[in-house]
Order: C-alpha cells, then structure tokens, then sequence
C-alpha cells in the first residue's frame, strides 16, 4: 500500500526526469483478462484528465474488455477524478453510493478511483477507512499499472491503494482509444511547477516535465497519417515546455515543428501569462494552420488578489501580452478564466475585475467561485466573505461575460468561417463543429461532413453558440 503525502509532494529537486519506453507491460497470464467482460469510464475535470481517460480505455481494450455506457452492465467500473474544485469532489463521492449498491448485487463488479482525487492525502484515507469495498486506488502518476492492479485484485480482492507523492518522471509507449477521429489531444509536458496559491495542481500532478520533441512530433505525424485533421497540445502550462529539458528548444521552437507536419489544425492550452514569449507570438501569426485562438487566465483584475494568489504578473503586464496578442494575430480569439471571492477579495478588488472585463472584453470566460483546497497556502488564509456574496459577485461578472461573449460571435454574422464539423449536433437535425477561433457551430448539413473541414457562412448568433449553412466544402 502507498498512500500520498503532501509534504512529500510539495517537494522540487533537481533530480533528472526519467523518460520510459517500456514500462508500460500486458504480463502473458492477463492478456484476455476482459474478454467477455465490459468496463464504465466516468472522467471528471481537465483535458489532461480527458486524454488520461483515453489511455486508461486504451489499456482497457488491450486487455480486452468493451467499453459500456450504462454503469450497471460493467464488470470495471472506472472514476478519474478531479481535485481542482469542491463540487467534483462532492460528486464523486456522491456516485460512489450508487457503485456501493451495484456491487451488493454484484459482488464481482471491480471498482477503480484514479486521477487527482487519491492523490489529496485526504481523500485515500477517507477511501482507505470508509470504502473498503473500493478495489484500486492509484493516482495520476502510474495508469500504466492498471493491468497489474487488476490481476492482483482478481486473485486476492483485498483493497490496493497504490499512490505516489513523488515527483513524476514520463511514460511513453501508452496506448489510446481516443474520443474523435478526428481531432486529438497530445500531452506536452506533465505536472507544474508555478503553486499559485489556490492550486492543488502541483501536488497531484508533480513537477513540470516535457516529454522530448521527437516523441510528441512522431504522434503527431501518426495522427495526421491515420486521417486527423487537429490536434491539441495539452499541458498545466504548455508555454513552459522544454524549461526542464537539457536542450535549447523551447514552446516556440516546437509549435513552428508541429506546424511544419502540416497537420490542419493545431491548438494548445493551457497558457500562463508568466511564459508566454514574443517569439511564440510571432510563430503563432506565421503559420495558418496555428489556430488563432489562446486561452489566457488572468484569474482577477486586482494586482492585491493577484499576489496573493501568487501569479507573478501584474494587469499591467497581462495588458500588454492581450495586446500584443490582438495587434499581431489577426482575427485572434481569446478566453480566460476568473476566480471570484479569493480570501480577502475586497469589493474594490472585485470592480477592478468587473473593469478590467470591460476594457479587454474577452470573447468568452470560464467564471468560478474560489473553491479551498486543502494543503494549498490560501487554504490558510482568512475568508470572510460570505456564499451570498460569492454567488452574486459571480452572477454580475457573468451578466458582463454574456454580454460580450454574445457580441463577439455577432462579428460572424452572414461572414464566412471555416469549420471542422465533429459530429452530431444536438439541435434537432444538424451537424456541429468549432472554427478556427474556437466558436461553437451548429451547422444546417447531413451527416456526410463529418470529418471535413467546411467553409460555413454565419446565419444566426447567440451567447454561446451561432448557427449556420454549408456555403462550399473544402477538398
């Protein structure tokens, strides 16, 4: 048994990441350990927890079992969880009783709890005390593992709760049943290094690690081999890449190589304001196939707030980067995020927020109310404010949020935009798709443009979504 520990996580060194190849192992005696057997994956949180889930389907289906979506016909149930607010928290735990019920009617049903949640010293005991009927609890640092856990839970069904408060090193080599056929995410790099102070992050994902160029450009040339037409580099702050390599190659230096393969689309997230350098802007605007759209945090308008969430930028430094970014990238979208009642927000701090939203009018914003996690500096801090006032601090941001959001897609109205139509829209009988500035289009065209990129003229707007009409496909 391994249960985390906080302290241990909190720790940086300057200990060599390690880059495995052939860790990742399906022993000969569990190769058909699925067959005839079904598992239910349920993902909470990120896109690094969404592409975790697709190696965790991965390994699942090398192992032959098939995926269900009805948790009641599965043999392995499977929650990847995540930490970063309350209510994720609250919902898993909330499932969990209904997994209790299903396993007292079916006492062989294997339960797996993975991702950031085990990884909060917490949370594993709580599991390891109060729901012992549990079978695996790992964390975010050993999916490759999942084999082995199960072969040793089906001989011996004691609980294994194997989780590691390390550093982290890579995993290559990890299959994946990915989600679309079409667009896929790529991990870049693992962990991070910043510890804003409201952030569990560094200590369930370890220390900021990049996996070397040559292995994310070779998946991303398989992707395009296999028919993908975009793909998205993932990481807790992509714009760090390459800080912990011993090379002279940076975010810039990858983003123009991944767009040198000429794949159709690339995108990345998620970006801190720290590191995001002029020449990464200047290869933005110089390949097309880069999306014009970043996703920016700024968090708060106040420069107090900022500090003491320890962002290390000032607005008028993140100022001059939105700048920047709209005066070289044409056509650029941005989005940000922002946390509403930090400790000790002041009304005076919440304005400059509510002003600074209104001069840089972002195309859209991702609104939260401070979620305390344990283990985190803020976690200490003094919060007097109260969850009234939060939620109304949150519903005036939002009114400002819709606001520009719905007059930024008005710019598209009867205009033409390319489109990579995904799949079936849920608006009656329409297909959907993103353009390159990442708005959600619901698009009037059969099912046979799916997988293409389409130029669609603009019919109809609204907050968060516009609709549209085939106006000529792209070959």
């Amino acid at each position: 048994m391994n249960l985390p520990n906080i302290k241990e996580a909190r720790k940086r060194t300057n200990n060599k990441v390690e880059v495995f190849y052939d860790k990742y192992q399906i022993p000969e005696s569990i190769k058909n350990i699925g067959n005839g057997k079904k598992y239910f994956l349920l993902t909470y949180g990120c896109q690094m927890n969404v592409h975790d889930s697709e190696n965790i389907a991965g390994i699942m289906n090398e192992l032959k079992y098939e995926m269900t979506d009805k948790m009641e016909d599965a043999d392995v149930i499977i929650l990847n969880t995540c930490a970063i607010r309350e209510n994720a928290h609250n919902k898993v735990i909330g499932i969990l009783g209904r997994i209790k019920h299903l396993k007292e009617e079916k006492k062989d049903i294997i339960t797996i709890i993975g991702g950031c949640m085990p990884q909060e010293e917490g949370i594993s005991n709580l599991l390891k005390d109060k729901y012992k009927w549990v079978d695996i609890v790992l964390g975010t640092h050993n999916i490759y593992e999942i084999p082995s856990l199960l072969e040793k839970v089906i001989q011996k069904r004691n609980q294994l709760i194997e989780v590691y408060s390390i550093e982290g090193d890579i995993i290559e080599g990890l299959p994946a049943k990915r989600d679309s056929k079409y667009k896929a995410w790529i991990n870049i790099q693992y962990g991070c290094d910043k510890f804003c102070s409201y952030c569990i992050v560094p200590y369930t994902r370890g220390k900021q690690r990049s996996r070397m160029p040559k292995d994310i450009l070779n998946e991303v040339e398989e992707l395009k081999k296999a028919g993908y037409l975009e793909v998205t580099l993932l990481g807790q702050n992509v714009n760090a890449y390459g800080k912990d390599l011993e090379l002279n190659y940076n975010m810039a230096n990858l983003l123009e190589d991944v767009a040198k393969t000429n794949i159709e689309r690339i995108r990345f997230v998620t970006s801190h304001p720290w590191d995001f350098t002029d020449d990464m802007i200047d290869v933005i605007a110089k390949y097309d196939n880069i999306m014009p759209y970043i996703h920016l945090p700024i968090q708060s308008g106040s420069d107090e707030i900022l500090k003491r969430m320890n962002r290390k930028y000032t607005i008028y430094e993140y100022k001059n980067l939105f700048y920047k970014l709209k005066k070289k990238i044409p056509n650029v979208s941005i989005t940000t995020d922002i946390i509403v009642g930090f400790p000790n927000e002041s009304r005076e701090d919440f304005q400059k927020t509510l002003d600074i939203y209104n001069e840089l009018q972002f195309d859209l914003a991702y609104t939260f109310i401070y979620s305390k996690r344990e283990g985190t500096p803020a976690a200490l801090m003094k919060d007097d404010i109260s969850l009234e006032e939060k939620e109304e601090r949150l519903q005036e941001l939002n009114s400002i949020v819709n606001k520009y959001a719905k007059e930024s897609n008005m710019k598209y109205l009867n205009k033409k935009v390319p489109v990579l139509i995904e799949g079936i829209s849920d608006k009656n009988d329409k297909v959907m798709g993103y353009t390159d500035t990442m708005k959600l289009v619901n698009v009037a065209a059969d099912k046979s443009y799916i997988g293409k990129i389409v130029d669609v003229l603009i019919t109809d707007v609204k907050t968060w979504s516009m609709e549209g009409v085939i106006d000529d496909a792209r070959k």
